[in-house]
Order: C-alpha cells, then structure tokens, then sequence
C-alpha cells in the first residue's frame, strides 16, 4: 500500500495526475460529489438556521467503501479537487467521511493539471478553506429554497414537470422580454444613397455613401427624400473635397475565460455552452498525447480572470519571437483589466505547455477538443502580442453641395491577427478598419467619375433574439450567475421547454412566456435581474469572509417566506391549452395535438383515454427518400449530431449524415446533399447509384 492517498474527482485526472506522483502515491477518484442536499425533499431544516441535511448519494457506496480502505492503510490523505467552490466543498465533504482533523493540512489545489503545478502543490498542502466551504453551501442551500418550494406550486397550478430556479427563471426573463420587445418594436422606413466611383477613365471603383449638406449630416427617411437628392446630383461634378489619413491600432483580446471561451465557441463552431464545457474539461483533466502520454492541455476552466502567470507570459514570448519575429512582442508583457466581480481565484484559460501548438496535438484529440484547443491556443498566443496597425484613409466627395464619405483601410502591420481574428455577434458593430476596404490614391480637388447613384429603402430592425453567445454575454454583464452556471442554465431552460433553439436563436415557448408572466406577477425579487445580482454579491461576499452564510440565507428567506404563501393564495389552477397541429389522428379523425413527455415533445390524440393513438413529431427535410419515394426526417445522435432517414425507417434502409442542399441533381432529379465545410464544401447527389454521388 502508498504511504500518500490522494483523492481527485474525475478517473481522468487522476490517471493524469499518475504519471507525475511517484510508487508511494495512490491515486483515487471521489467520482464528483460524494454527499449532497436529498433529491426527494427540500433537505434543509429552515426551522433550525437552515442547517442542510446531507446523505450520501445513491450509487457512490462503493467508491465510499474504497475511499475509507485506502485512508486506513494511508499514512496521509491528500484532497487534490478543483479549485473553486465546489471544489472545496467536496473535500470538505471527503473529509467528513474519512474523519480528517478540520486542522489538518489536507488540501492540494493547482490551476493545471501539469507536473511542476502538482509538485509545488503537494509541497505545500492547507487546511480547508470554510469560507469557500460556506460560499458552496449558500448558493446550494439558496438555490434549494427557491426550486423546492416554487416548482412544487408551479406543478399543482399548472402541471407537473415545471420548475424555477434562482438563476434559470432570470434567464428565461431576459429571453421572454426580447420576444416582447420585438414583437412591441415599430419598424421605421429610412434609405441611403451610395455612389460607385472611379479615378478618371479606369475600370476599378470603390463606394462613397451620402452624408449630408455642408457639414451637416442628412438621414434620408423616405423615397421622395432620395428622389430629391439624386435629381440635385443630375449630371454633377464628383470632387474630392478633403482627404484625412490615420493610424489606427487595434488591441487583441484578453485571454478566455469562462463566459467568453463559451461566447466564441458558439460563434466560431456553432457548440451548445454544455458541448465546450465538456470537452474544454477533458483538455484540463488530461488527454493522452502521442509520444508524451496524459497530458493536462489546459489551465482550469472555471475563471472569470483574465490574469496570467508571469512564466507563461515569458514561455509565450519565447515562442511568438521564435514563431513571428521580435516585431509581433509588445515591449512589456500585457496585463488585462478584470471586471469588478471577478475573483481573480485562478488564471485565464490558456494552454499549459505553449510549445505544444494544435498542429502537434491534432492527431490526439477527437475534432471538438482539438477546434476548443486550437480556439485557445490562437487566442491566448494572441492575447501577448503586438497591436495590429492599420492604415486609415477618410475621404470627403462633394457633388453640387451634397457630402459623400468613402472610408479605406489597409493593413500596415498584422500584429496579432497573424494569429487569431475575435467572432462577432450579430448586434456588434465592426470597427472602421473591418467595415472599409481598399481606396485608391486621391488627392484632394481631383474630379472622380460617377459610375452609378444606388439609391436603397432599408426599415429598422428589432434587436435580435437571443443565441447562446449573447444570452451568456448578457448574464455576465448583470453579475447574474458565475462562470460554472451558464451552461447548466441554458441547458435547463431548453429542457424544460420554456425556451426552444432553432437555427442558433433562442425562442421562448407559449410555456415560457406563460410562467415568466406568472413569476413576474407573483415573485418579482426571483427574476429581477439587480435582485440576482445583488444575491450573487453576497455570496461573495461569504467567499470572501465578510458575511456569515446563514444569515444571508435567513435575510432572504423571511421576505421569500410571505411571498411564496401569498402565491400560493393568489394563483388560481392554470390550464395550458394543447398546440392543435393539422395532423389527424388516423383512429378516430380528431387533429392530434403536441404534448410534453419524458422524452420530449410527441403526437397524441386528444381523444385520450378513449383514443390512445399516440406517435412521434418528426422533423421533415422537405425531399423525397431516394430510395421508396416516401419523405425524409432529421434524427439526432444521443450527442446531438444531425442525420436524416426515411420516414419509413422500418422497412428502407436509406439514412445519411448528409444535409438536403435544397437542390435537384441534374442527372437524375433526385436530391442533392451537402458535404465538407469551408473550402471542402460541395454538393452530391443522395442516390448512391446516381453518376454525381
């Protein structure tokens, strides 16, 4: 038997964490929790200072049995969990059961799973930290008090199945109020007139759009406005009245953390927050890496700084002079502000062995770890590098006293964008240097010829909806969560069928508008977004030591008290009518309608008991099986992955990983499919016995 036992939670880490320890080190994994609040009662004595009554959880007995084995025979038992919160309440809780002295310097807590972060840790164990300790309990008990005792009254008011939650009901209110705002929005019409123009007698041109009179900027709000501005532009004189020329430099952007890694995965790769955090967690835990082993590839992944360590500031340096050229260095390394309720606990994300660069790690890793690996890398490389500098160009054109502006950009210096270019949102607005392209040499009083006046009707738009990306951006912004809840709150909104994605959007359902109405009405404190936020400050407040975790529960719970039993006298049964669908129930002629099942959405005849006809919603492809004619369905793979099939699955065999291009092959009219992405995207045709498959 070792002399030292370590606990971690994951397998993974812990068979990562084998290669660094020696023979005398056993290394063991707790498997996540070991104890935690009942799932089948509220499990928290409000009656007695709202003590928590924690069991162990089903399933972990014999992980428990083995635990307490290995301690006996152990001479020190080492708690190696994650280092945040939950983390710490883990090992609090393995030292519970394992009766490990509160004294004891028992705690190991390193931001990389890498050889010399494990040493110096082991190194130098700590007591407990129960400030953390207590933080975890907070928000646990916090959250208890407001799921347990809500859902309960949203199941005997509406239905079974339903549920709210400190942070999940905060999110589908700020999706509901979107859809409010965008169906409340009144479009206005407004135009614009550009101008196609070229240096004397050449072909190449460039675009000058209107901007007002004698320094005086015009909006052109309707059509006889425009008509008016180019009957005044009839057979004028273009003349460059000004020309201004600029640098501008351009920043990269701080290294991930948490929300943003999120963020622009969803923009770059289309991954759901679950997906990134899954798989950026297995980089941190440890992958195995052709010729070097379980490697942890990145730093921890649950951080909200954007600090980073000194070292890997000067192996990054290293690598971008070797890599770039000493031109890509900035003269001192960057530092990058946080925002003011970050904790500043751990570092940014970033690679642990920046030598290691996605290209040498590429065949190791499965394709969603090594784009998040590659995302990270790029963008950390990028984060210490120099400005990239542009070469701006304003161009003031006026004809018969009217004002056009053409702005130009070329790059003078790529600086960090040699590496890495930030995604964009739909509602950001580019900079200068994005949204321009090439002028040519002007000078000013030169005459320009008019190639073409394009006048436009544009309306306003609505703000968006929702995406992932943006609702986790907004979340942040108002303090509302930390950075290991987004994703779990965006999961349970989508599960629980108050808000649907289509097409990356986020819709909120009849459902979701119905019960954030009745939230709103009857617990407004729940979904007030500066109530959450103030919440979340206090919590901090007990990471921090400042406040006493019971009685930030208590002050809550005495105004939750009196509104949960005003509700409960206040709201009347709510009946949520079935979406009829033109679907008919093929046993007794009734339009079936949607209903909500364990599984998801399904047909059913609303005949019920005395018609039980019951069938699956399949999603049609709109095209025709190539193979019997009859139409194709998308399916999804347990992880998510889009396939089609046909409708009569049972008795043809046709399926494809291949999309519907929406177009007829030209040899055979059946459909064609789309394969490949970016550069290696092209279209086939389905039937395989076709000459274009």
């Amino acid at each position: 038997m070792a002399d030292n036992l370590v606990i971690v939670e994951s397998p993974t880490k812990a068979k990562t964490i084998e290669r660094y320890l020696g023979k005398n080190y056993r290394i063991i994994a707790s498997v996540g929790h070991v104890r935690d609040l009942p799932k089948s009662r509220l499990g928290v004595d409000v009656e007695n200072d709202f003590e928590p009554k924690y069991i162990t959880i089903r399933g972990k007995g014999d992980v428990i049995s083995k635990l307490k084995k290995e301690a006996k025979s152990s001479k020190r038992i080492l708690l190696a969990t994650d280092p945040d919160r939950e983390g710490e309440a883990i090992s609090w809780h393995l030292a519970t059961l394992l009766n490990i002295s509160e004294g004891d310097n028992c705690r190991v807590a390193f931001n990389e799973v890498t050889k010399n972060a494990i040493a110096a840790a082991i190194k130098s164990p700590r007591k407990i930290d129960m400030d953390l300790v207590d933080a975890q309990q907070a928000r646990r008990v916090l959250d208890r008090i407001v799921g347990y005792q809500i859902s309960p009254l949203l199941w005997r008011k509406v239905r079974k199945g339903l549920s709210a939650g400190r942070v999940q009901s905060v999110a589908t209110r700020l999706v509901c109020d979107r859809e409010l705002e965008i169906e409340d929005f009144v479009s206005e019409e407004y135009w614009t007139v550009d101008a196609k123009l070229s240096k004397k007698k050449q072909k190449a041109s460039f675009v000058a759009k209107f901007y007002g009179e004698d320094k005086k900027k015009i909006d052109i709000k309707d059509k006889e406005q425009a008509d008016a501005i180019l009957k005044s532009l009839d057979k004028a004189k273009f003349k460059v009245a000004s020309i201004k020329k600029s640098e501008k430099k351009k920043s990269p952007s701080p290294p991930f953390i948490t929300s943003t890694l999120q963020q622009e995965a969803s923009r770059k790769l289309n991954y759901p927050a679950k997906k990134t955090m899954g798989a950026v967690q297995r980089l941190y835990e440890g992958v195995e890496v052709k010729g070097k082993g379980a490697i942890g590839l990145v730093t921890y992944i649950r951080t909200d700084s954007t600090r980073v360590s000194p070292e890997a500031q000067a192996e990054a340096a290293r690598g971008i002079k070797e890599r770039y050229g000493e031109a890509y260095l900035p003269k001192t390394y960057r530092v990058y502000k946080n925002k003011n309720a970050a904790q500043d606990a751990h570092e940014a994300i970033r690679p642990t062995h920046i030598d290691l660069d996605p290209e040498k790690v590429r065949m190791s890793l499965p394709t969603d770890q090594y784009k998040l690996y590659k995302l990270i890398w790029e963008r950390f490389i990028a984060s210490q590098m120099e400005n990239a500098i542009y070469d701006m160009v304003y161009a003031d054109i006026e004809a018969n006293g009217k004002i056009f502006k053409a702005v130009g950009s070329k790059v003078n210096f790529k600086g960090f964008t040699a590496v890495y270019k930030e995604g964009k949102d739909e509602d950001k607005t580019n900079g200068d240097e994005e949204g321009s392209s090439k002028l040519p040499e002007l000078a000013e009083g030169e005459i320009l010829d008019l190639k073409e006046l394009i006048p436009a009707q544009h309306f306003t738009q609505p703000p968006p909806r929702y995406t992932e990306a943006t609702l986790i951006r907004t979340l942040e912004e108002n303090g509302i969560g930390r950075p290991s809840t987004y994703s779990p709150t965006i999961s349970t909104i989508l599960a629980r069928g108050y808000v649907e994605k289509e097409k990356r959007v986020l819709a909120p359902t009849e459902l979701g508008m119905m019960i954030n109405h009745l939230m709103s009405d009857h617990f407004p404190n729940i979904v007030d977004v500066t109530f959450t936020a103030s919440m979340e400050k206090q919590l901090d407040d007990v990471e921090e030591g400042q406040k006493e975790w019971k009685s930030v529960i208590g002050e809550f719970y005495s105004g939750f008290q009196e509104t949960l039993k005003l509700a409960e006298e206040e709201i009347g049964t709510i009946e949520i009518p079935d979406e009829v669908t033109d679907t008919i129930c093929e046993k007794c002629g009734r339009n079936m309608v949607i209903k909500n099942g364990r599984y998801g959405k399904f047909l059913a005849c609303p005949g019920f008991p005395q018609c039980q006809n019951a069938k699956p919603i399949f999603d049609f492809a709109g095209v025709d099986c190539p193979k019997c004619g009859k139409q194709v369905i998308y399916r999804r793979t347990k992880k998510g992955k889009k396939y089609i099939v046909c409708e009569d699955n049972k008795n043809c065999d046709f399926r494809s990983w291949d999309i519907p291009s929406g177009e007829n092959c030209p040899t055979c009219g059946k459909f064609m499919v789309k394969t490949g992405w970016g550069k290696n995207a092209k279209t086939k045709c389905s039937d395989e016995n076709c000459a274009q498959a």
